[in-house]
């Protein structure tokens, strides 16, 4: 029977043991015993299924994926320690000496890191692409490319990308496609319906939306997940069954959330136009952002994020954070409690001041996770920052 999201992230569950619990028992067991020599045999071989060693695989992390899958419409994944685990595990387990990528420029700035200074360290390349330069994909595929990396909604600028355009050209041209979906959740948008192959989240962020653990996903078909096992069994970056479990927990209410993230997100963003003191919004579903018909096509609702510029650069930006009295400033995105971050002077400052105009990332951008609370409450305490850094 096929079901509903809300209802595949709630009643999807591994097998129950002989004590019939209703809700999947934590495995915190670091191995798994063997019926028999032959049993051991035939689990190393691959001729069955089974647990091994909880690097491997745990039933707690086995549900967490399985339902994920579900979600995101995908036929098998592995679970990470974390999203920047899921990122790197998802392109060094296809990357070699000589190869090159083509990805988004607006990506997290732990992901340019990757791009532009570990990658580099075995001869793999990239070139960028802007988000509003669609021609650009198809012009920066050089013989050796194997791979279209990018983010949509991108962090922190909120730029979208046509996923049936760039997958159409990938095919085209044998490239695989991997998609960071960490800002839409698999909620209000699934890569993999538009041809994606490789479906990457930071579950840290709205997944499990109440900060309080680290994990990461990396989701696509039997055939590339070879190569993905192979390369995360061997490296270790194992989830821990203790945050599968917290995960899989907190599937079962991301519709719930996303929806009132959402709301909320979009009052924000229509509240702030116009404001003296702010030159640019975003928001994936606000009618004046430019790639809004985009947004309709490829997402349910435009998310929890919204990104605005202040006049008065990153002193005034500086001041807007001091201002706030409830957001919390954090690095952190995707929490019940609403939080604020100035990428400038944090998650993005590693970067070039050329590196960050040139992903709209600019002085006085400032990016808002719209939590749960009460919009009226998120609200007054943003425009009462606005007054004071004014």
């Amino acid at each position: 029977m096929s079901q509903k999201f809300e209802t595949a992230a709630i009643r999807h569950q591994v097998k129950r043991s002989g004590q019939k619990e209703h809700s999947v028992p934590l495995f915190l067991t670091s191995s798994f015993k063997f019926d028999d020599a032959e049993d051991a045999r035939a689990l190393f071989a691959d001729e069955k299924q089974g647990n091994i060693y909880s690097r491997y695989s745990n039933p707690n992390n086995d549900e967490f994926i399985e339902k994920l899958c579900l979600l995101e419409g995908t036929e098998t994944g592995m679970a990470m320690a974390s999203g920047m685990a899921a990122m790197f595990t998802s392109m060094a387990a296809f990357l070699s000496t000589g190869d090159h990528v083509v990805a988004s420029r607006s990506v997290f700035g732990s992901t340019h890191q990757i791009f532009t200074r570990i990658l580099p360290r075995w001869g793999i390349t990239h070139t960028y692409v802007d988000a509003y330069d669609p021609e650009g994909w198809e012009k920066a595929i050089r013989p050796g490319t194997k791979m279209f990396f990018l983010e949509t909604p991108s962090n922190p600028a909120l730029d979208l990308i046509d996923l049936e355009y760039v997958c159409t050209i990938a095919k085209a041209n044998n490239i695989i496609v991997n998609v960071d979906n960490c800002f839409a959740t698999p909620y209000l948008q699934n890569p993999a319906r538009w041809g994606v192959d490789i479906v990457t989240h930071s579950a840290t962020k709205f997944i499990d939306g109440q900060g309080r653990v680290i994990g990461g996903a990396i989701l696509t078909s039997a055939e590339l997940l070879k190569d993905i096992k192979f390369m995360a069994r061997h490296t270790g970056p194992a989830m821990s069954p203790f945050n599968g479990w917290i995960l899989s927990k907190s599937l079962e209410t991301l519709a719930v959330r996303m929806e009132k993230h959402c709301d909320n997100a979009l009052d924000l963003a229509n509240s702030l136009e116009g404001h003296s003191d702010i030159t640019m919004v975003k928001y994936p579903f606000l009618k004046s952002y430019e790639q809004y018909d985009l947004a309709q096509k490829q997402m349910r609702r435009g998310g929890g994020v919204v990104t605005f510029d202040l006049k008065g650069g990153i002193a005034q930006g500086r001041s807007f954070m001091d201002a706030l009295k409830m957001i919390s400033l954090s690095a952190n995105l995707g929490d019940t409690r609403s939080i604020a971050t100035h990428p400038a002077s944090t998650t993005h400052s590693k970067l070039t001041e050329e590196e960050r105009l040139q992903v709209g990332i600019t002085p006085g951008l400032v990016r808002i996770s719209v939590g749960l609370e009460h919009i009226d409450d998120i609200k007054e305490d943003i425009f009462q920052a606005l007054k004071k850094s004014g």
